[in-house]
C-alpha cells in the first residue's frame, strides 16, 4: 500500500471545490509538515551520531545533520513569523526519529546509510510536489526557493548514503521501502495532526 502525501494543488476563486485548500492553507500546512520532517531528519541523524560518532561514517553523519539543523532553523523562523501551528506530533517524532537512527546504525552503518536513502527518496517526492503547488504564486516565491535549496541538499544525502555503501546492507529493498513508507506515514499525519 503507498501512502499519497500531496494535498490538493491550491485552489483560490471560483475553481475551488468544498475540500481544496486555500492558498494560504496549503502554505500552512507546507510550513508545518515541513518543520516536523527536518526536526525528524534532525533527530535520526542524531540517533545515528550517537552510535556511529566515533566511526569512519561519524563525520558523513555529523555534515549531514548540520545541514538539517540549518533547514529546522528556516522552518522555526517561518513557523513563529507565520504563526503556523506546529503538528501536535512533535513529542513522537523527537522519540521516534532518534530510535529509527540509532537502531538503524546498531545494525551498522551502511544501513543507517540505507535509512538515509529511504528517508531522503520520501522527502525528494514531498519537496517536488510542495515546487510545483507553488509554481503559480509569485508572492511565495522565496518559500518555493527554500523548498528547492532544501531538495537539493536532500538528494545530495540520499546520494552520500548510496556511495556509502546503503545498497549493500543485506535486505536494502526492505528497509528502505519501509522506512520509506514510514516517512510517508509520518508526512500525511503531520499536516493533519
Amino acid at each position: 500500500m503507498s501512502i499519497d502525501t500531496t494535498d490538493p494543488k491550491p485552489v483560490n476563486g471560483p475553481d475551488r471545490l468544498p475540500g481544496d485548500p486555500s492558498k494560504e492553507e496549503y502554505v500552512e500546512r507546507l510550513i508545518r509538515v515541513d518543520h516536523a520532517g527536518e526536526y525528524g531528519a534532525v533527530r535520526i541523524y542524531e540517533g545515528q551520531l550517537a552510535i556511529l560518532g566515533k566511526k569512519p561514517s561519524g563525520p558523513i553523519v555529523q555534515h549531514m545533520l548540520e545541514q538539517e539543523k540549518a533547514h529546522l532553523a528556516t522552518f522555526d523562523k517561518l513557523i513563529n513569523e507565520r504563526r503556523v501551528r506546529p503538528t501536535a506530533l512533535m513529542p513522537l517524532w523527537h522519540v521516534a526519529g532518534f530510535a529509527l537512527g540509532a537502531a538503524t546504525a546498531m545494525m551498522g552503518e551502511r544501513a543507517a546509510m540505507a535509512c538515509t536513502v529511504g528517508v531522503e527518496e520520501a522527502i525528494d517526492e514531498h519537496y517536488q510536489s510542495q515546487i510545483e503547488a507553488l509554481e503559480p504564486y509569485s508572492d511565495e516565491a522565496n518559500l518555493r526557493e527554500t523548498c528547492v535549496k532544501f531538495r537539493k541538499e536532500e538528494l545530495e544525502h540520499r546520494d552520500t548514503g548510496l556511495d556509502h555503501g546503503a545498497k549493500q546492507v543485506p535486505g536494502y529493498e526492505v528497509l528502505t521501502g519501509a522506512i520509506k513508507a514510514g516517512s510517508k506515514l509520518a508526512i500525511w499525519l503531520s499536516k493533519r495532526i
